[in-house]
């Protein structure tokens, strides 16, 4: 009986040692282990961890990638702009030891360097670079990260910068050049189409002058144009070049005209100096031969008529 109850208080000893002693470190932790205050070398493994009851005491490191948000930021940029910024770090700690010895509370120092960093990179950057040229910035912020961060054991994935926050000055400032930008962009937009529209034109110009018939057709596709809008009431432009033909048609039947009375005239005198002299031969003279081809009588007598009429 006595030897059944020595190997029950055995085996609560035994249990007991075993709860002791026994440590889980999770999937996504590494455990570091201080014997009598010490830090030993060899970090402990996910799983089940046997540490030295009362000598051994066992700190859990989270090695998973960690979010810190990085409170908004007020400063004055490069180019003298009150601007408000906020940011985002990504980091994990990759050497335990150090993010357990070396700093007291790597979160929250992490907070601290990410926030005087922040104030830093806005001194030294204009409004345009923190608006539109982000990657640059953000590669400089995590630079400025790297430098401490290596001390504690934490690696930086990566910072981005969320906000920035301008004065509604500012902001009306930055609309007003915006709308004077694409105003100027409109009108030259506007100013080329129509020189080449210009372009365009005047070639069809010289086409249309090469054949007269061209300008017809145009005129008779825009009346078609016009018509098929069903309206009540068809207006049509009478073609300038049509003008100047019946023009120079015009012009032309005057001087015919004019050359025809000259012609009759000098018949006349040769009419009247033959009958002076009747031996002296007749000669049909070239204007004779003019007015023939003109269609007008050849005697003065017949022309006369024509000038009193």
């Amino acid at each position: 009986m006595i030897v059944v109850d020595v190997v029950i208080v055995l085996l609560l000893v035994l249990a007991v040692y075993a709860g002791l002693s026994v440590r889980m470190v999770q999937q996504y932790q590494l455990g570091v282990v201080f014997r009598f205050g010490r830090v030993l070398d060899e970090v402990r493994a996910p799983g089940l961890v046997r540490i030295v009851p009362v000598a051994d005491r066992l700190r859990r490191v989270n090695v998973q990638i960690i979010t810190m948000p990085i409170p908004a930021q007020e400063g004055i940029t490069r180019d003298n702009v009150t601007v408000r910024v906020d940011a985002v770090v990504y980091f994990k700690v990759v050497d335990p030891v150090k993010a357990i010895v070396n700093v007291q509370d790597y979160s929250f120092a992490m907070s601290q360097v990410a926030q005087t960093s922040l104030r830093s990179i806005i001194g030294k950057s204009e409004l345009d670079d923190l608006l539109a040229n982000r990657e640059p910035i953000n590669q400089g912020l995590e630079l400025m990260l790297d430098s401490p961060a290596l001390g504690w054991g934490i690696q930086i994935d990566r910072v981005e910068i969320k906000d920035v926050a301008l004065p509604e000055s500012m902001k009306r400032s930055m609309a007003r050049q915006a709308e004077a930008d694409r105003e100027r962009r409109a009108r030259i937009i506007t100013a080329d189409g129509e020189f080449q529209a210009s372009a365009r034109l005047s070639e069809a110009a010289k086409v249309m002058a090469a054949t007269p018939a061209a300008l017809q057709l145009r005129l008779l596709q825009t009346v078609v144009e016009v018509a098929a809008e069903k309206n009540s009431t068809l207006v049509l432009p009478f073609p300038v070049e049509l003008l100047r033909f019946l023009e120079s048609s015009t012009e032309r039947n005057a001087a015919q005209a004019v050359e025809a009375t000259e012609v009759a005239a000098q018949l006349a005198e040769a009419e009247e100096g033959a009958e002076d002299s009747p031996n002296v031969e007749q000669l049909e003279l070239p204007q004779v031969a003019a007015a023939a081809e003109l269609g007008l009588p050849k005697h003065p007598l017949d022309v006369a008529p024509r000038h009193a009429a």
